[in-house]
């Protein structure tokens, strides 16, 4: 121990309880690992000791607080991790819980550790369990809903950058869930739920199954207690019975394969208890009638000596048809391999039977920690990258795919929590997707030009409907035609989100060049109209208008007014101001009352706003001067303005409307999106956050293609808050396009009196 260990290790108060675990995790490292770096292990060690210590109260069960991750880094071990991990895992929670800062430990310890420790701090996630929704708890539901999926989407991006990083978290999770006890039965509900939903599908995906089961059988203890005891009981009870059958049949296979001269390690492995619940619920079976409980694991050297003890196997028992896997050949995505066959055995009950490598049985236990770089010196990195590019190519595609918070929590429970099938390409590449997943999600998954040219699909040799659900393990290919496009009808069935957002992006590009083009038809229209040189739109005048308007670039501005968010008439006033003077209006009353302005000359005049095109502060308007009803105004690009124009221009007057601060300007929108269960509720959330009223709502979906179309009147001050409202529905997932409704519907009535 160096010097500065020793002094770490005097400012410890419990430095005697500490030592004997010092010693015994030191001891697990070098077992698997003698060259690690022990020194750096021993000075963290004491480092967060001494910090924990001091600021730090003891945990609910008692103990010392630093007890726990030292209990973390002693999981660790369990799967193999290096030196940097074990240190880590160490001060994991020095950040979070003591004075002790991130550009410390980085002086102290160096950028990758303080990176590593930093990431685990940031990784927390609220509970997530579903809750029945009035009004206002929606609106708080759909706030901690965001919050918790920014939350995700933090865990997924330190996850990309270290996958060490969740190593350690999912040891943190494992620890507090062995000491759950200690907690309120409240709280132990919800991070057991936290758990079982999120973790232990995370241990799955990175292929730990060490720390998969048992996350999900201590998450299982405490959210179904009942059930839980009853199966410990069952499984205890029966174990005897069990273990005689199993013995016989270990016994009977590791004489055939000595007599073959085929060396294997054989051992039992018994089914852990929440699987065994969800086989009940799954087949709706009873307890009595599951004959698996164990299955029998052979671990030899070599591949090919898999293949002659799966040829012993089927030799001695008779195979059960259909329960052959070859996960040898076409391995699982997360890297595991095995083979599996499933027979009747000496008794005539039906046995499971894994036959493996001893690497591929490292890598089945271990996920990616049998993979990290330590244990493949200097090139080790690089081979450790190519074997989890599934993993990383699906992080930055949630990414990519998912702009807002709502989207990327929606994605990963879909994508990553879901039943998993796996499927192949005509090359052989394996596919994961959720269950149920379409030769779409396929054809998007493997290139999104694949899937906006897809026309048809084949499976296994036979063609099937583009909505056919792909069965596990088959073959699909795609055919494909260059000048075909998706079809909205493809959003009712795909299942992966990456899929969901690649169509959806695709008509939104479509919508946007429409837009772009009728914009400037508009534009064009409005100026030949005015009589004004057409020379306005030369050079760069629309995109140095653009920001004016809050808007990026030049087609922004347009595809703006092709949608109908701006009018044509307001880009030209701006790019053409008119000579004649501008009268000033200011306040017109509450909305959908008649109210009296003050103008330049001091006098009165009634006003009120058009109920055709319903203006409101921030749009440019032009007043109507009616016979007896004083100042009517109106949207500069309404039809009936237009037709004033031509009839009576001399009733017109141009007006700078400021409106009134106190008041509220009704306005319809119109949302056309895709219909699922929750949508108006969030819709709803995300106008009640804004602090905005809605005055009516209708909502109609339309059969034919599951599209819904929602129309709300909602009441805003002025149309920067109305922009704000329209970008963030826009931002929701499923929407295909919100736009406000007006003048461009409005019918003229007759000729103006």
């Amino acid at each position: 121990m160096n010097v500065e260990a020793e002094q770490y290790r005097d400012g410890s108060k419990n430095a005697e309880l500490y030592a004997p675990l010092l010693d015994e995790l030191l001891a697990r490292v070098r077992s698997y690992s003698p060259d690690a770096d022990a020194e750096l292990i021993t000075r963290a060690f004491w480092y967060a000791a001494s910090y924990h210590d001091l600021d730090t109260p003891p945990r609910c069960t008692g103990e010392p607080y630093f007890t726990h991750p030292i209990a973390a880094a002693r999981i660790l071990t369990d799967v193999q991790m290096d030196s940097v991990s074990i240190t880590a895992a160490l001060c994991h929670d020095l950040i979070e819980d003591t004075r002790v800062t991130r550009e410390q430990l980085e002086a102290d310890f160096g950028v990758e550790i303080a990176t590593m420790v930093d990431g685990v701090t940031k990784l927390r996630l609220a509970d997530f369990e579903t809750q029945e929704l009035t009004p206002d708890a929606g609106r708080k539901r759909g706030v901690e809903l965001r919050r918790n999926a920014e939350n995700l989407r933090r865990i997924f991006l330190a996850v990309a950058k270290d996958l060490r990083v969740m190593m350690i978290k999912l040891a943190d999770r494992l620890h507090n869930m062995s000491t759950l006890y200690a907690l309120p039965p409240d709280r132990q509900k919800k991070v057991a739920e936290e758990t079982q939903q999120i973790y232990a599908p995370l241990a799955h995906r990175l292929g730990v199954w060490t720390f998969k089961w048992q996350l999900e059988d201590l998450a299982f203890k405490y959210l179904e207690p009942d059930k839980f005891e009853e199966i410990v009981e069952k499984v205890d009870r029966t174990r005897a019975d069990r273990e005689d059958e199993l013995q016989e049949a270990i016994g009977m296979l590791r004489a055939r394969l000595e007599a073959q001269n085929l060396e294997a390690d054989i051992h039992g492995r018994p089914k852990h208890l929440w699987s065994i619940y969800q086989k009940m619920l799954k087949e709706q079976v009873d307890f009595a009638d599951i004959y698996d409980l164990t299955a029998i694991r052979v671990i030899v050297d070599t591949v090919p000596e898999c293949y002659v003890a799966l040829g012993i196997v089927h030799d001695m028992w008779i195979p059960i048809a259909g329960r052959f896997d070859d996960y040898i050949a076409r391995a699982k995505p997360n890297m595991y391999q095995s083979l599996h066959t499933k027979v009747i055995g000496p008794r005539g009950m039906p046995i499971e039977i894994q036959i493996r490598t001893v690497e591929m049985h490292q890598t089945a236990e271990f996920g990616i920690a049998a993979h990290w770089q330590y244990k493949e010196g200097g090139s080790g990195g690089n081979g450790f990258d190519r074997k989890l590019s599934w993993l990383r190519q699906q992080l930055f595609d949630w990414q990519a795919d998912n702009k807002n918070a709502n989207d990327f929590l929606r994605a990963v429970v879909n994508d990553l929590f879901a039943d998993q099938v796996f499927v192949f390409t005509p090359q052989g590449r394996v596919i994961d997707l959720p269950v149920n997943s379409t030769p779409i999600d396929f054809a998007y998954r493997v290139h999104s030009d694949l899937g906006h040219h897809c026309v048809a699909a084949k499976e296994n040799g036979r063609i099937i409907p583009l909505s056919h659900p792909l069965a596990n393990g088959a073959i699909v290919e795609i055919i494909s035609r260059s000048n075909a496009a998706p079809s909205r009808d493809w959003l009712t069935f795909v299942k992966t989100s990456h899929a969901r957002n690649k169509i959806k992006s695709y008509f939104r590009r479509l919508n946007f060049a429409e837009s772009v083009t009728k914009g400037r038809e508009l534009i064009e229209k409005e100026i030949e109209r005015r009589g004004l040189d057409r020379a306005l739109l030369k050079g760069d005048a629309l995109a140095t208008l653009a920001p004016t308007l809050n808007k990026q670039s030049e087609d922004d501005l347009l595809a703006s007014v092709g949608f109908g968010h701006i009018g044509a008439a307001t880009v030209v006033h701006k790019l053409a101001p008119p000579e004649t003077p501008r009268t000033i209006l200011t306040g017109t009353g509450r909305q959908a009352q008649e109210g009296k302005v003050a103008l330049e000359s001091d006098e009165q005049i009634k006003v009120t706003r058009a109920t055709c095109c319903s203006p409101i502060p921030g749009d440019e308007v032009t007043g109507y001067i009616s016979r007896g009803r004083g100042l009517t105004l109106h949207h500069d690009s309404c039809p009936n303005l237009a037709a004033y124009r031509e009839s009576e221009p001399e009733r017109l007057m141009k007006v700078d409307w400021a409106g009134d601060a106190a008041s509220r300007y009704q306005t319809e929108l119109r949302i056309e999106t895709l219909d699922r269960v929750g949508l108006l509720t969030e819709v709803a959330s995300i106008v009640s956050e804004m602090k905005i009223n809605i005055s009516d709502l209708k909502a109609k979906v339309q059969d034919t293609n599951k599209m819904a179309l929602i129309e709300l009147k909602v009441e805003v001050k002025d149309l920067t808050e109305l922009n704000q409202l329209l970008v963030a529905i826009s931002r929701l997932s499923d929407v295909m396009l919100v736009h406000r409704l007006g003048g461009r519907k409005t019918r003229r009535r007759g000729k103006p009196k």
